[in-house]
């Protein structure tokens, strides 16, 4: 099996170095072989075919402004359409959002501030105060989803490198169309989305590799990399694991 990461890797970026390791955790947890790599945005679009070819999911990576937006969101569009694993984090649950936005609510000029800051129609825009190295409680408040079946929990804790969020305006649109407000912060807004009826096509604001050790993989990660190498549901062995 192989995965994916989509983004422009930078040895230098924790988000990036911590992408990788989140992954060894998780195998090493799940006894899987999983070959993992970067795929440039840059080279999507001539490779495309290619790449939906050879990889079974796709980590959508922090560290936008992406080198190609173009080439983040076909392969996007191509794994929503698809079925294909998705987990998006950070820059990834942004550029999700673009591309429903696009492809789903029809917003064909949906733009990223960090793009375009004078674009008509920001989907994507500065957060109010900026979440950069912040460890922030969230709420969970679909307890019908993926995503609560993972965490077993109300809230966590999640560990934030954004200054760029979901324009609230946009979120009940968004929501009402199938990318579900799964999870919140005190302030009601999104930051976790989860598109219903797919296999796993999940996107966070906050980097949940961040908090992942080798000890105590990340469950979110976890869980994806298991769906990823056609496992289920390991998040009920993960919680009895660690807590034992």
């Amino acid at each position: 099996m192989k995965l994916a990461i989509i983004g422009d890797f930078n040895s230098s970026s924790r988000t990036h170095i911590a992408t990788n390791n989140a992954i060894e955790h998780a195998k090493n947890y799940l006894k899987l072989d999983l070959q993992a790599g970067w795929v440039p945005t840059d080279s999507i679009i001539d490779d495309m075919t290619s790449i939906v070819e050879n990889y079974n999911g796709f980590w959508i990576a922090p560290g936008s402004p992406y080198k190609s937006m173009a080439g983040a969101l076909e392969i996007i569009k191509y794994a929503r359409l698809n079925n294909i694993p998705t987990l998006g984090t950070c820059g990834g649950f942004q550029h999700m959002v673009i591309e429903f936005a696009r492809n789903v609510l029809n917003i064909t000029d949906a733009e990223h501030a960090e793009y375009d800051p004078y674009a008509s129609k920001l989907v994507i825009t500065p957060l109010t105060c900026s979440l950069y190295g912040q460890k922030l409680e969230i709420n969970i408040t679909d307890k019908q989803s993926l995503t609560y079946s993972i965490f077993n929990s109300d809230t966590i804790e999640a560990q934030y490198y954004c200054n760029f969020g979901l324009n609230p305006g946009f979120q009940s649109d968004i929501d009402k169309n199938g990318f579900k407000i799964v999870a919140s912060d005190s302030s009601n807004e999104a930051r976790i989305l989860e598109l219903q009826g797919h296999k796993f096509f999940i996107a966070t604001l906050f980097v949940p590799q961040d908090s992942s050790t080798f000890d105590h993989p990340n469950k979110l990660v976890t869980e994806f990399i298991a769906v990823v190498c056609g496992k289920e549901a390991v998040n009920k062995r993960i919680e009895q694991n660690l807590a034992g």
